[in-house]
């Protein structure tokens, strides 16, 4: 067979995690499917994949190889634009994935400008308070904000944000304001079942880490719904400081416990590509970035 052949094959299956999922998107049937993985790996003389009658799993040595063949597949991609006269003109589909109030905020506006600057170019955007898988989802590029785990992901640092305690000067003077951080159990929390929502925070308490129960009256699956219930004085809530940065700015909500704040959190651009990253990703995380490095509520966070 056709080595180009069995190499598309072959990174398809790892893209989709499956053989079915490889002959669909490839339009070829799973017998196909299964013979030009049986032949890629007897020229190799190497199990690039481990298969059960579940899972399949790529080995070690098919992760190594992997990475090659993206890089093959996307230097003849480029290969056959450049021969249609369409090399150095971006162009094509781009899927981008952010946590939700990050990507109405921050992300829309840069896609925006990228399909103006680029016509040939569109995007999907998954706007979502959850951790999307890229390889598994088909996403290329994506927001992530925390710590990374170990992974096979490219990140580019942008920025950091704090995690900040807060309310509305009406709930504060009504309640009054938390001193310390057990103050807090006596207090309405509003908490967030995104990205950011737990049953402790974890807070600075006399220069040392502590976690602290604590016991939510409300409980709602959106960041920007908890800032509205916080911002109609109906409680406490811990949010993000990209979220709430207009209204601390405006006066309409207050920080409470600064000192308290725990190390703030990182943000990264992360893609699936490494360093063979295509005409499209590679033009979009560059305007990404750059925009949201030069942003002021993620320069601030890092100087806090």
């Amino acid at each position: 067979m056709d080595r180009f052949h069995l190499i598309s094959v072959f990174v398809a299956v790892v893209d989709a995690n499956g053989f079915a999922g490889a002959a669909r998107k490839l339009g070829i049937s799973p017998p196909a499917v299964t013979r030009a993985i049986s032949a890629l790996e007897q020229q190799l003389a190497v199990r690039l994949l481990t298969r059960t009658t579940r899972t399949v799993r790529v080995t070690q040595a098919g992760e190594r190889y992997v990475q090659d063949c993206r890089r093959i597949l996307t230097d003849m991609a480029d290969a056959d634009e450049s021969a249609a006269g369409l090399h150095g003109q971006t162009g094509g589909h781009i899927n981008i994935t952010a946590p939700v109030m990050f990507g109405a905020k921050f992300v829309m506006p840069v896609v925006v400008e990228f399909l103006q600057r680029y016509p040939l170019a569109d995007a999907s955007c998954y706007f979502l308070d959850r951790v999307v898988n890229l390889m598994d989802e088909g996403m290329d590029v994506g927001v992530r904000i925390g710590e990374l785990p170990d992974s096979s992901m490219r990140a580019i640092r942008v920025g950091q944000v704090r995690r900040v305690i807060c309310a509305a000067p009406a709930y504060l003077a009504e309640h009054g304001a938390p001193r310390a951080p057990a103050d807090l159990q006596a207090h309405c929390i509003v908490s967030a079942t995104g990205a950011t929502a737990s049953t402790e925070w974890r807070l600075i308490s006399k220069g040392v880490a502590r976690s602290v129960k604590i016991h939510p009256r409300m409980t709602t699956t959106t960041n920007d719904s908890a800032v509205q219930a916080v911002l109609s004085g109906f409680g406490v809530s811990r949010l993000l400081s990209y979220q709430v940065d207009e209204h601390l700015k405006d006066g309409r909500l207050i920080a409470v416990l600064p000192a308290c704040e725990p190390e703030p959190v990182p943000v990264h651009v992360i893609h699936r590509e490494g360093r063979y990253v295509s005409q499209k990703v590679r033009a979009f995380l560059d305007l990404a970035v750059e925009r949201l490095r030069g942003n002021p509520v993620f320069s601030a966070s890092m100087m806090s």
